[in-house]
Formats: structure tokens, sequence, C-alpha cells
């Protein structure tokens, strides 16, 4: 016979998961291995994932180093996703994929198998120590923007907009 979790766990559903499917946008990336591979795998994980539906991605298109630029080239993507996944579970999924696909942990903007970021949730703004949303590099990096203005060109504009006000 099937029971109702604890009050506990509810808490921790209410917390983890939205009534409704709000939209995110991720980032992906790969210069290491098989970049198409890793990238269409992600692809295809995230949408395994309970709590997350890929609703479309652009083509993978190369990109040059961001960062430290003394590495391979990367394969980059945007994906659009439809998520009941709170924030930062979204966060720890996308990071959990990472981990199963072979990323591991190296010098920021090093080479990497797979790098998944959240770029934009729903219009939440958040500044935590584990993540900013949105995305803090989005307009620097023509990988990211570019795509991105092809599956979201308003909220690409919203942005720009916002970096443009005066803080």
């Amino acid at each position: 016979m099937a029971t109702a979790g604890t009050a506990d766990e509810s808490r921790t559903r209410e917390r983890s998961e939205c009534a409704r499917p709000v939209i995110a946008y991720l980032g992906l990336g790969s210069n290491l291995g098989e970049r198409e591979t890793n990238l269409a795998d992600a692809l295809v994980r995230l949408g395994q994932t309970p709590g997350i539906r890929v609703l479309r991605s652009t083509p993978f298109r190369p990109s040059a180093p961001w960062g430290d630029v003394k590495q391979p080239e990367f394969l980059n993507s945007v994906a659009e996703i439809a998520t009941t996944l709170a924030p930062l579970d979204l966060l720890r999924a996308a990071k959990r994929i990472e981990g199963e696909l072979g990323r591991l942990p190296a010098r920021r903007w090093g080479p990497r198998l797979i790098d998944i970021d959240l770029l934009i949730y729903a219009d939440m703004r958040l500044a935590t120590s584990e993540l900013t949303l949105p995305h803090p590099f989005i307009l620097e990096r023509p990988f990211v923007y570019e795509p991105l203005a092809e599956l979201a060109p308003a909220v690409l504009e919203a942005l720009r907009r916002d970096a443009a006000l005066p803080v």
C-alpha cells in the first residue's frame, strides 16, 4: 500500500518543483572528445530528466574558446526547455549530467567534455553563491547570445535593455 510522504518531504517537493512549467534556456558546449556526440548526449539526458522537457535547440556551431583561449575550438548550442524544477535543482541536474558524461572538475574556463550552463530561468533575477540569473556573461559571449537570438529574440532584447539601465 502506497503512503503519502511526510510533511518534510512535501515541503521539499514544493521548494524544488514549480506548479507549472517555466521556460528556461541552457547553454551547452564541448571542446574535448566527440564534441557533437557530447552535445547530443547531453540534450538526450536533459530530456530524460524528470521535470525537464527539451522544446528545441539550435544547431551546433563552432566557436573560439572564451576566457582561457589556449585550448581546442568548442561546439556550442542553446536549448529552450520547459521545466518544473526550481532553478538550483535545474542547475544540479545539469551538473549531474555533466558528471555522467565524464566531465571532471578542472580549471575555470578550461577544456571540457561537456558544459551545461543555466542561462535564463523565466524572468527570474537571482544572485547566490551557486547561481546567478540571468547568467552574467550572456551578452559577452557570441556563442551564447547568437543562438539565444535564434530561439528567443525578445528575451535577448530584454537582457540588452536591462544591461543599458544604470545600476
